[in-house]
């Protein structure tokens, strides 16, 4: 899906991070890749680097200077003189906008969450523009959590995932001229290295547990990693401006569905009380009926 493409990702902390396991299906997709990454977290980087399919070279980024969006544009166009497609898997929100904080959260600790994780979209598209526009049909995919409700503890990293789902709007109007798409993956719960600093993190993942009807594992990240290759490929070339939700159905339901057994009862027209049963045995054959 994804042969000669040449596709940047960042946000790669370690094996479990969401971004690598969308780096291992690009590769196995066919396309060509390097990671970004900055500081002592670059370390990191690189180890899980190593243990892709093919070699990765690991270029610095850090969304909060300048200079190393430019210098990161000059490496790739010397490089590739194109880049065919964008991973922005990147977040922050300092510990005090955090855990119940909202209105203790002092604008720097909001204004830091903010730049990290939503103005950065647009920093590393505007960046790469250049490179897009040599490119037939490039694409730019966000990873994001689901803005549209509050959620516990979440506070500004919510108001931030808010402002990345507009940024990613506004890009998609602006940069759509230049054939360019971009797009959201809105991710259910995952357990990786960012997820530990999201506190209450374990209670929020069981609750995908309990109502998302296909059922969630926060330790496969392969569906979020399959949803971001189709967007990055010529499959989705009339997608730009969507959301599109990878969280087992969860984001569609008012409440957990019904357990196997009401389920049973529904489809033989039954309530689901224990006086409620039926007149006449049901047969095996009918049992194992679908429903």
């Amino acid at each position: 899906m994804l042969k000669g493409k040449r596709i940047v990702i960042t946000g790669v902390a370690t094996k479990s991070s969401i971004a690598y396991a969308i780096a291992e299906r690009a590769q196995q997709a066919g396309a060509e890749i390097v990671m970004t990454s900055f500081g002592r977290v670059r370390a990191l980087t690189e180890r899980a680097a190593r243990q892709l399919p093919a070699p990765v070279d690991v270029f610095e980024l850090d969304v909060t200077r300048p200079s190393d969006f430019l210098e990161l544009a000059a490496a790739l166009d010397d490089r590739w003189g194109s880049v065919d497609g964008v991973v922005h898997s990147i977040a922050f929100a300092p510990p005090d906008a955090l855990g119940g904080n909202f209105m203790r959260t002092s604008l720097e600790s909001a204004e830091t969450a903010f730049g990290v994780s939503a103005y950065s979209l647009k920093a590393l598209a505007a960046a790469l523009l250049p490179l897009m526009q040599r490119a037939d049909n490039a694409s730019v995919v966000g990873l994001d959590f689901d803005a549209a409700v509050a959620w516990p503890n979440y506070d500004w990293m919510g108001v931030s995932k808010a402002a990345l789902e507009a940024v990613a709007r506004y890009l998609a109007r602006e940069l759509g001229q230049d054939g360019i798409r971009v797009n959201l993956i809105a991710a259910g719960p995952l357990s990786t290295l960012a997820a530990g600093g999201v506190p209450g993190f374990a209670e929020l993942s069981a609750m995908w547990s309990a109502q998302a009807p296909l059922r969630w594992n926060p330790d496969d990240p392969r569906p979020v990693a399959d949803a971001a290759i189709f967007l990055l490929s010529p499959l989705a070339s009339a997608i730009t401006g969507e959301i599109l939700h990878v969280d087992g159905g969860f984001h569609a339901m008012g409440g957990p569905p019904p357990a196997r057994d009401e389920r049973q009862c529904a489809a033989n027209g039954l309530g689901n009380t224990a006086d409620e049963r039926p007149a006449v045995a049901v047969s095996r054959e009918q049992e194992a009926r679908p429903v």
